[in-house]
C-alpha cells in the first residue's frame, strides 16, 4: 500500500506540473495575441490620418483654375514645349496645350493651304511652327488649357488683288503666318526708308525697322491725315492711306504709335 500511495502521489505531481505548464503556455499565447492586436491597432491608427488626408484631398481640395474664354483674332507665340501665349486686343494670355487639345491648321501649322482651317494638326506641329515665328489663330481656353487652336487662314492664296499689292507685298495676316520678324509696340517718330518700309525711333534714339502691308491700319489725327478732332464724332481718328503716311514720313517724320507683329505693322496711329 505504501508503494501504491507513493505512485499515486507521483502521478498527481506529474499532472499538476502538466496543468501548470498548460496554464503558462495559454497565458503566453494570450499575451502574444494581445501584442498582435495592439500592433494591428497601432498600424491602423498610423495609417488613418493618411487615409483621411487622401479622402479630404479627393473630396474637399480644389485645384486653382486658370483662365477660360475665347480669344479671337489672336497672335500665338511660343513660350516652351506645350506652353504658348496668345495676344489679342492688346492683351496677353498664357495657355497650355493638352493631349486632347484640338488643333486645326490652314496651311501654316500643318498641311496644305486650306481656307476652311479644318486640317487636324498635332501639338508637335504647333510647337515646331511657333519656334519659327508667330501664327494668327483663334484660341479657346478652359481653366488655362486650350480646348481648340484654330489657325486663321490668309486671304485667297492666289489673288494678288486681295493679299498682295502691285509690289508683291503680303497682307498683315499672311505676313504674320510667314514672318519671323520682331513683334512689339513702339511710340516714336516714323520715318521713310523705302516704299512700304519705315523706321520708328523711340526717345532714346533706338530705331526699329518695319514694313507696311496692304491691310495695315493707318489712323490720323492731323499729322498723317485728318485733323485733331478725329473722324466721325471725333472718336476714332481718320483712316489714312499709305501714300499719306509716306508723304508725312518723308516730310521729316511723324510721331505715332506703331504695333508690329513679325516685322509688319498691324496699326499705325498718329500721336494725338
Amino acid at each position: 500500500m505504501k508503494w501504491g500511495y507513493a505512485t499515486m502521489a507521483s502521478t498527481l505531481r506529474t499532472r499538476s506540473l502538466l496543468v501548470a505548464a498548460a496554464f503558462l503556455a495559454g497565458t503566453t499565447l494570450l499575451t502574444a495575441c494581445q501584442d498582435d492586436a495592439t500592433g494591428a491597432d497601432s498600424s491602423s491608427k498610423t495609417d488613418a490620418p493618411a487615409a483621411s488626408a487622401e479622402a479630404a484631398a479627393k473630396s474637399g481640395a480644389k485645384k486653382p483654375k486658370g483662365v477660360s474664354g475665347t480669344f479671337k483674332g489672336g497672335t500665338v507665340e511660343y513660350l516652351a514645349p506645350g506652353k504658348h501665349i496668345v495676344k489679342t486686343a492688346g492683351k496677353e494670355q498664357q495657355f497650355f496645350v493638352a493631349e486632347d487639345t484640338r488643333i486645326y491648321g490652314a496651311g501654316t501649322i500643318c498641311g496644305e493651304y486650306n481656307p476652311a482651317a479644318d486640317t487636324p494638326c498635332t501639338a508637335d506641329d504647333l510647337d515646331k511652327v511657333l519656334k519659327s515665328g508667330s501664327i494668327a489663330a483663334d484660341v479657346v481656353l478652359k481653366d488655362g488649357v486650350a480646348t481648340t487652336v484654330t489657325e486663321r487662314p490668309a486671304p485667297d492664296e492666289g489673288g494678288p488683288a486681295e493679299d498682295e499689292d502691285d509690289n508683291g507685298r503680303d497682307s498683315v495676316l499672311d505676313g504674320i503666318n510667314k514672318g519671323k520678324g520682331v513683334s512689339g509696340t513702339w511710340f516714336g517718330t516714323v520715318t521713310y526708308l523705302a516704299p512700304g518700309k519705315y523706321t520708328v525711333s523711340d526717345l532714346k534714339g533706338t530705331e526699329q525697322q518695319f514694313l507696311v502691308a496692304t491691310d495695315t491700319e493707318i489712323w490720323g489725327w492731323g499729322d498723317i491725315c485728318g485733323d485733331a478732332d478725329g473722324g466721325e464724332g471725333g472718336q476714332g481718328g481718320t483712316a489714312c492711306t499709305e501714300d499719306e503716311l509716306e508723304a508725312a514720313a518723308k516730310a521729316g517724320g511723324v510721331s505715332a504709335k506703331v504695333v508690329v507683329v513679325n516685322g509688319i505693322a498691324t496699326t499705325i496711329t498718329d500721336d494725338h
